[in-house]
């Protein structure tokens, strides 16, 4: 049953970066991904859900730091690109800003996702300490 619920995730995983856009700011809001955390019903899914996110958030977070260096380098040696030098900076510093709003939105759906696996998971012990609390009272009533 647990080796069922790996290869859903795997699976899952998989067709979620096959389909997924080349930018990885695009890749939060995909259509692909949307349709797979409307699906997602399990525990382990969100959870899965969530490693995915803070991932995503990871590399992004890269992609922003060399976006700002090379924004920096625009800002400090603009005489070398001449005309271009300011469309440079503007495209740089939209793309960073891009990065780090997907950053956001990432972290924010990864917390989502956490707190519905952790209340899933609350859940699931609750439901689970009724049926021992049932089991142990009809066993007992059985007796009388």
């Amino acid at each position: 049953m647990k080796t069922k619920k790996i290869l859903a995730i795997v699976a899952m995983l998989s067709f979620v970066v096959s389909c997924t856009p080349m930018s990885p700011y695009e890749t939060v809001d995909s259509p692909a991904v949307l349709k797979i955390v409307q699906n997602a019903k399990t525990r382990s899914q969100h959870e899965a859900l969530t490693k995915y996110f803070e991932n995503l958030a990871r590399e992004m977070r890269v992609k922003a730091a060399e976006q700002r260096t090379l924004f920096e380098h625009y800002q400090e040696k603009g005489y070398l690109y001449g005309r271009q030098a300011q469309n440079n900076q503007s495209h740089t510093w939209a793309l960073m800003n891009r990065y780090e709003l997907a950053i956001d939105k990432s972290l924010a759906k990864a917390a989502f996702h956490r707190k519905t696996a952790a209340e899933l998971a609350r859940n699931d012990s609750a439901t689970n300490a009724r049926q021992t609390a049932n089991v142990t009272t009809g066993a007992n009533s059985g007796k009388n």
